[in-house]
Formats: C-alpha cells, structure tokens, sequence
C-alpha cells in the first residue's frame, strides 16, 4: 500500500517561501528608492542615528549661547574645510563630507523626529570646546533641499531658535542653519555672524546660495516709538521683493499683523548691511530678512500667525523646486 503524501503541508511551505521572496524584493526595490542625495550614492551612510524629540534638541543647543562663553571663529583652513563638508553634503556624497567635516572636529549624525518621523542630518561638533560654538546645520534627510531658515542671534533674539525648529519641521526639504554663540561672546562683534565675513554660518550659507536655494533669516527686536510693528520684511541689499515675498507680507497683514515692508517704505532695521544678504545678492540667491517683535514670535497669538505665514513662503519655494 503506498504511503499517504500531504501536498496540503507541501504547498503551504512553497507559497510561504515564495512570500518570504517577495518581501525581500520588494525591501530591496524601497531601499533603491530612497533619495541619493541624503543616504549617498556610494553607500555611505552617517556614522550615528538617533531617535529625537528635534525641537527640542535644536532648543537646548541654541540655549548654550546664553552662557556667553569665549568665541573665536573658525580661521580660513577650517572654514574652506567645513564648507567643502557642507557642500558634499548636500550634493549626496556622504563619505568625501563626513572626511572633510572630520578635518574640523565636525560629524553627521542622522535623527529621526520622535513627533512626525521625518529624518534630518544634522552637522555638528563631536565634542565640547571652540568649534561646538561655532553653530549647526540640520538638513532634512526625506526630500530635496529647497529653502533655508537662518538663526543667527540664538537667545540674543530670543524665541528665534524655537521658531527656526518649528519652521524645519513644519515643511518638508529644508535645512536649518543655526549659529552657536550669543552674538556680544567675541571680542568686537566676532561672534555677530549676520555682519561677519568669517563664521562657520556664513561658509554653510553660502554653500546654500552657491545651489540657488532661498533664505530666511530670522531676527527680534523689540517695539518702540519708531517701531509700531509686528514684522518688518526685508530683502537685504537687493531692495526688491520676488512674488512669493511681496505674498509673505500680504499674508501677514491678513492675520491681523502690522508689517513694514523694506523694498516698498522706510523702515527700520531692513538688513541692507547683512553679510548673508550680500552675498545672496551675488550668488542670484533670494534672501529674505524677517525682523519681529516679541509677540510675534514667542508663544501668543501673533506669533501662531506669523508662524503660519511663514511657513506658507517655505511652502512656496519646497513647490516651486520640484
């Protein structure tokens, strides 16, 4: 008498091999997907990861700069250094960024937002001492680069950082640009990066500007006689306004906040004599300087539509780079 085959037991073995095939071809196919710009073409990946509350990472360095702690800039080796770093890594060649970083004390450590699991890269000091003062970049890992925030007085303008956090994470493929000293830290105005030649700010910047991606710079100032309003809008030394700018003041002004606009009236603290302004002007960059007063960026209502509304300008500029 024959033995008793089960081809019940035989096929449910292949169909599960042949489903176990299937997923791994299609996690490799997903993995081919991924952005060349931010996992690297060569295969390199970033040396770190790590699971982050972003907003508040990004606050809690930027706090540091309250302690005022002695500043020196970074000399012309370690700049041109930290700029070719910068510029691999956002051109996608991870490992030629993180040995030209490297040369300065710097890494790239790669975070994923506990609160809305985008991914981000961030370039910072790999330990205490001069250079953690020099500032961090964070660049979103999930799309293309397409604009950039700029904080460059942490606490000296108070509320900036936070809001430079919330804008990073409120739009995607945008990088935050975030210096890391009080701006009265160096001896005569060295750590004031928005009027300095010499930072670690400006070289990141204008490896941004040198690929055409927009900036808005955020600054604070406090109201007064001669300074009634909530913003006061600016384009640096170019002194007009692309359509998307001239939108940004309209929207303000829908939400109820009274706006100043530099390229239209005479206003107060229009930027003319920012270093990121200038240079955005010869690299064909649009730069945008924002100065707002206290309600304006704190935690009150002006400051939910302010935010708002600048968020609707990075929204502009990540569409129109598509």
């Amino acid at each position: 008498m024959s033995p008793k085959i089960d081809y019940t037991l035989g096929v449910t073995r292949s169909s599960l091999f042949l489903y176990v095939l299937a997923v791994i071809g299609i996690t490799l196919s997903l993995a081919g997907c991924r952005s060349p710009a931010r996992d690297g073409a060569e295969g390199g990946r970033p040396s770190a990861h790590e699971l982050v509350d972003l907003d508040a990472r990004i606050v809690e360095y930027a706090e540091q700069a309250g302690s005022r702690a002695p500043y020196t800039p970074p000399g012309d080796a370690q700049r041109e250094s930290l700029a070719q770093g910068v510029g691999h890594l956002l051109d996608g060649e991870r490992a030629q960024a993180e040995k030209r970083l490297a040369a300065v004390g710097f890494h790239v450590t790669r975070l994923t937002d506990s609160a809305t699991g985008r991914r981000y890269d961030e370039v910072a000091a790999l330990k205490a001492g001069p250079e953690a003062r020099w500032g961090r970049l964070y660049v979103s890992a999930d799309a293309t680069v397409r604009w950039s925030v700029q904080v460059p007085h942490p606490v000296a303008d108070r509320g900036t950082e936070s809001l430079g956090a919330r804008l990073l994470e409120d739009t995607p493929g945008g990088t935050l640009v975030l210096a890391g000293a009080h701006r009265t830290s160096g001896r005569e105005d060295a750590a004031d990066v928005a009027h300095r030649s010499d930072s670690a700010f400006q070289a990141i910047v204008m490896e941004l500007q040198k690929r055409g991606v927009p900036g808005l710079q955020l600054h604070g100032f406090a109201k007064g006689p001669g300074r009634p309003y909530d913003a006061i809008l600016s384009t640096g030394v170019a002194q007009a306004a692309p359509e998307e700018v001239a939108a940004l003041a309209a929207h303000m002004e829908t939400r109820d906040l009274r706006v100043c606009r530099g390229w239209a009236d005479r206003c107060p603290l229009e930027g003319t004599r920012n270093v990121q302004g200038g240079t955005a002007e010869r690299h064909h960059a649009t730069f945008v300087h924002a100065e707002l007063a206290p309600a304006a960026r704190g935690d009150a209502t002006k400051a939910t539509e302010a935010r708002a509304a600048l968020s609707e300008l990075l929204r502009t500029w990540s569409k129109a780079g598509r």
